[in-house]
């Protein structure tokens, strides 16, 4: 948050999102741990959860952050609830990967007490439960982070890709799944007619032949090159995919530039002068 506070006191407008890939699985684990005792929490209530403690622990470190450089602008965690399609294929092929990592014969063990639940193997580090991972279509609160962004607060939306929800009527429901945490980043920037997205990750950007011996880091990939290497599978389905996808929408939707890059270059990669950057 030092160089996120450092882009605010020099005029950056900006609004954060995050993930919560480790946190909500373990939250889902405390809850059915503890099922003999309270009654667990479905998973979408895992994600209003976590959403709130992830954005209090970002919304305080900013606010002593910013305070410490003489800034007295509000930070705002707005808990966002974000609409999906219960028709989306995603319900029947459950692909998103949460919770700790498990042996075959942990696998075997919980499937034989748990089947409604699925597991796969993930990425050759043993097996993990997948839930559905539907696409997010709209933001429930986005007229609301407009406001709030439109007053000169700081505002902390849509952690862990927003809780998802249906309509039923004029009501909303909470559905049992976790969306993209990248692909709601990029239906929050166009929400909010952000002109650059910036997605922080654990490496240096976009890299062609990622983990060969020849790997190869962009620095600069304009749009209709990174869709060409996406068709040709360049890139992860559970890692860099989904952040590249959203790059590509976020310009396709009018965003006028975009960057990959690692988290600890953070301001860098805002300013462009580090990690990948993604031109129309």
């Amino acid at each position: 948050m030092s160089q996120v506070a450092e882009l605010i006191v020099n005029g950056v407008g900006v609004v954060i999102t995050h993930g919560n890939g480790p946190q909500i699985g373990a939250t889902l684990i405390r809850h059915e741990e503890a099922r003999e005792k309270v009654p667990a929490l479905p998973l979408y209530a895992c994600g209003a959860e976590t959403q709130g403690l992830l954005g209090y622990m970002i919304q305080q470190a900013l606010q002593s952050e910013l305070a410490s450089r003489g800034e007295t602008r509000q930070v705002v965690t707005l808990v966002t609830q974000v609409e999906v399609d219960m028709k989306d294929p995603g319900f029947q092929n459950p692909t998103k990967p949460i919770g700790l990592f498990l042996s075959d014969s942990e696998r075997q063990k919980l499937l034989r007490e748990r089947k409604d639940l699925f597991v796969r193997e993930d990425s050759g580090r043993g097996y993990r439960r997948v839930v559905p991972s539907p696409e997010p279509k709209a933001l429930v609160e986005s007229r609301a982070i407009e406001l709030l962004v439109e007053s000169g607060a700081i505002v902390i939306a849509c952690g862990g890709g927003g809780i998802p929800v249906s309509r039923s009527g004029t009501g909303l429901y909470g559905v049992e799944a976790v969306i993209d945490k990248d692909l709601a980043a990029e239906i929050l920037a166009t929400s909010v007619g952000a002109r650059r997205l910036a997605i922080l990750t654990d490496v240096q950007g976009v890299f062609l032949g990622y983990g060969k011996r020849d790997q190869r880091l962009l620095t600069s990939v304009s749009r209709s090159d990174l869709e060409r290497f996406a068709e040709e599978r360049e890139f992860a389905a559970g890692s860099m995919g989904p952040k590249v996808e959203a790059v590509l929408r976020f310009l396709a939707n009018s965003g006028e530039s975009a960057v990959i890059g690692y988290l600890g270059n953070l301001k860098d990669a805002v300013e462009g002068r580090s990690g990948t950057e993604i031109t129309p």
